[in-house]
């Protein structure tokens, strides 16, 4: 079922973390932050919303580095019940597709409860001083990847946060499979 998060609280502060990525080394909010904002992304290796969408992902990545953002992404799902996003797998994914960025696991899924993460893709975009701007989809894109030429609203966005310190006020929410929570 898909799940909507809530609208950008902006100015809220980003919770730091430290978590194991699958490079072997250990990241926590300082490693990634970037000169001109942060981009946290909650993503895993089964969601079809993160599949369709995984080369715009990457190539948005890319091109926020390059303009001083730092960019992370984090999967947090209970790979019990959900193995094809265990961290092994997680680091072949990052491989194959040759992640520009750090792919982290919060296996005690606490990162994700403190951001308030609700589905994969669910993306935090920060500005330099660790306020939440930008807390809005990728493009039109659902289930399915949207048309090639579908406006870039995180690229867009996050480039903004670049520029001023702050990200549009009007921003459509992510789509996608919820946070597979452990069961209590």
């Amino acid at each position: 079922m898909a799940v909507t998060p809530p609208v950008c609280d902006f100015g809220w502060s980003a919770p730091g973390f430290s978590l194991p990525g699958t490079d072997g080394k250990t990241y926590s909010l300082d490693d990634i932050r970037g000169p001109k904002g942060t981009l946290v992304m909650f993503i895993c290796n089964h969601c079809p919303y993160v599949q369709s969408i995984l080369d715009r992902i990457l190539r948005d990545a890319a091109a926020l580095q390059a303009a001083g953002i730092g960019v992370v992404a984090i999967s947090a799902n209970d790979v019990a019940d959900y193995p094809e996003d265990n961290f092994e797998n997680m680091a072949k994914l990052a491989a194959k597709r040759g992640f520009s960025f750090p792919y982290l696991y919060d296996e005690s899924q606490a990162v994700a409860k403190a951001y308030g993460a609700a589905c994969t893709p669910d993306f935090f975009g920060f500005n330099a001083q660790d306020e939440l701007q930008y807390r809005g989809r990728l493009d039109a894109s659902a289930r399915q990847a949207g048309p090639a030429d579908a406006k870039r609203e995180l690229y867009e966005g996050m480039m903004m946060v670049a520029r001023t310190g702050v990200g549009p006020r009007d921003q459509i929410p992510s789509m996608g499979c919820s946070i597979k929570w452990k069961s209590a």
